[in-house]
């Protein structure tokens, strides 16, 4: 896999506002954030793109749902809703081709996005 950002973060050779992480799991402030809550939720092991998500990487994905479900609680916006977005591809606005989840909250979202 190419090196990306991410690889740097998770690595710890760039800063990052990290918020959360597990040995398997790092969650960090987005530096362009669209919301006032902008959280990007990263697996440590290398996936490139939804599409290629493995079977065994079923837990790891729960990891990634439970990291993004403590997040909302702690930042306030679990009651009043958020959002979790998941890009796949250059048409979808992957900008880093690593695996990734987008927590956004702390405004109203408009529907559809994009």
């Amino acid at each position: 896999m190419a090196e990306t950002i991410f690889s740097k973060i998770i690595r710890k050779e760039i800063p990052a506002d990290i918020v959360y992480e597990s040995d398997s799991v790092l969650a960090f402030r987005d530096i362009r954030p669209q919301a006032p809550v902008h959280i990007l939720i990263i697996p440590k092991k290398e996936i490139p793109r939804v599409t290629d998500i493995k079977p065994e990487d079923s837990v790891l994905l729960g990891e990634m749902f439970a990291a993004a479900n403590k997040l909302a609680a702690e930042m306030n916006i679990s009651e009043e809703g958020f959002r979790l977005v998941l890009n796949c591809g250059n048409n979808a606005g992957q900008e880093v081709f690593q695996l990734h989840m987008h927590l956004l909250g702390g405004r109203l979202l408009s529907w559809p996005p994009g």
